[in-house]
């Protein structure tokens, strides 16, 4: 007597979407479904800001290099428009730093929140 089971998983028509089992047809269900792992820390004030600051210092950094680097080989320089992209690394520092002063507030107010006595 055979026992009844889906259609089988080859390689050519590999495992159907939803399939929560190994590939081997074992009934062991994965644990995860994530493809990596998850952080279990919530966003704290200023981190939005950090970020953003950091991605508009690498570009401008980035354009930096690409604005510098003709003047070093000898070729026509780029236009103007690079020079003020430049301006985002400046840009970027000011509002990731911006973040991290906003973030520190908010760390000093929870300890202050947290050291107060809440009876009087």
């Amino acid at each position: 007597m055979q026992r009844a089971t889906g259609p089988a998983t080859t390689k050519a028509n590999g495992p159907m979407a939803g399939d929560k089992t190994w590939p081997g047809g074992s009934s062991v269900l994965l644990a995860r479904t994530y493809p990596g792992q998850v952080s279990d820390e919530t966003p704290q004030a200023g981190d939005l800001l950090v970020r953003i600051g950091a991605i508009m210092f690498l570009v401008g950094a980035v354009a930096t290099l690409a604005t510098v680097t003709p003047l070093f080989i000898g070729s026509e320089p780029l236009p103007s428009v690079f020079y003020w992209v430049c301006m985002l690394m400046g840009a970027g520092f000011l509002v990731a730093a911006t973040g991290v002063i906003r973030s520190a507030v908010a760390q000093r107010r929870q300890a202050e929140a947290a050291s107060t006595p809440s009876g009087s």
